[in-house]
């Protein structure tokens, strides 16, 4: 299906020069003469390989139709996740790769959303929000206030974050998968 290039967004399946690409970065930059344009970082599906395209805003992709089915995570076994169809139990491989910056996010047992091109996945999306016990944690500084101030803080899954201040280590909180942020105190 044909749409407009400022229409592309991370996540999708496009169509570039006979090969399947899916689009992991977009920006959309206007410079101070001409017309506005959009940078795109996207990978080959096949290969794995990245590349940085720029189209004109006007300009027309091909988007291909992506499907989309729940799969269990199960393990990881080298470079690929190991999947299980939850209506079938049939096991399927898929490269990590996919998941990008997530991969510290996924957990066992997790439901997580498969994106597939023709039987292909091509990506996988995590559920909004994950439980993660906090490993480290600066200890609070008197004086600061708690409307503003956040301290670093490591999580069990190794990734750094910021939390309020009365969050102590070896708590668990509730955390973006998106972008690693605080949303709560873990209430479990």
């Amino acid at each position: 299906m044909k749409q407009q290039a400022n229409l592309i967004r991370a996540g999708q399946v496009i169509e570039h020069d006979g090969q399947r690409w899916t689009v992991l970065k977009q920006q959309i930059i206007t410079p101070g003469k001409g017309g506005a344009f959009i940078q795109v970082e996207m990978r080959n599906l096949k290969t794995g390989n990245k590349t940085n395209e720029r189209w004109r805003t006007a300009d027309t992709v091909e988007r291909l139709q992506t499907d989309q089915k729940e799969y269990t995570y199960s393990y990881t076994d080298g470079d690929n996740l190991v999947l299980m169809d939850p209506e079938t139990f049939e096991q399927a491989m898929i490269p990590v790769d996919i998941l990008g910056e997530l991969a510290p996010f996924l957990q066992d047992n997790m439901t997580v959303e498969v994106d597939l091109v023709e039987g292909d996945p091509v990506g996988i999306h995590l559920p909004p929000t994950v439980v993660l016990e906090v490993v480290e944690a600066d200890p609070v500084v008197k004086g600061q206030t708690a409307a503003s101030s956040y301290k670093p803080a490591m999580l069990s899954n190794g990734v750094k974050t910021s939390v309020p201040p009365f969050v102590e280590s070896g708590e668990k909180i509730v955390v973006r998968t998106d972008d690693a942020s605080y949303v709560e105190r873990f209430k479990g």
